[in-house]
């Protein structure tokens, strides 16, 4: 369970995982050591997963997104392990999901140019026997976060401050 100073911890960590312990700690009112071990205890509890750099796809060269909509007659588990070992492969996939409704897979793809989307495409349907593809290409970016919300977190009320 986490509490308001966990809480606070992570919107910050959120917001810049590169802020010092200490600063954290001013600004949510506690010393550097009981700060740092909350943070210690929210990686070891497995709520904070990592701590990443985010980068400019712009500037990376990766500025088209697409989402490609997948369906397939395969609903086992064999072909899903083959499946998701081909997608991990492929660095052009930032987010793979298994969905429910007529949509089997959703994958969230980036590349630098539509050719470079066909190519990964090839590459996609000569590992894996897919029924459908569809793809839709992003036109604008209007929002983009990589923050979870973090008022549906239940707060431990009873835990005190350390």
């Amino acid at each position: 369970m986490v509490d308001r100073l966990d809480r606070k911890i992570l919107q910050i960590l959120q917001e810049d995982a590169t802020i010092p312990v200490a600063e954290i700690g001013r600004r949510i009112g506690l010393s550097t050591t009981p700060c740092w071990r909350r943070i210690q205890k929210l990686e070891e509890e497995g709520v904070i997963t990592g701590r990443v750099a985010l980068l400019d796809p712009k500037k990376i060269n990766t500025r088209v997104t697409a989402f490609v909509a997948i369906t397939t007659n395969q609903h086992n588990d064999e072909w899903l392990r083959r499946f998701a070992e081909v997608i991990r492969e492929m660095p052009e996939v930032a987010e793979f999901y298994r969905m429910a409704g007529q949509v089997d897979y959703l994958l969230r793809v980036v590349v630098p140019d539509i050719e470079a989307y066909d190519a990964f495409y090839k590459r996609l349907i000569a590992k894996i026997d897919i029924s459908d593809v569809s793809t839709t290409f992003a036109m604008e970016q209007i929002k983009y976060t990589t923050m979870l919300p973090l008022n549906y977190i239940a707060l431990d009320k009873e835990k005190a401050p350390a």
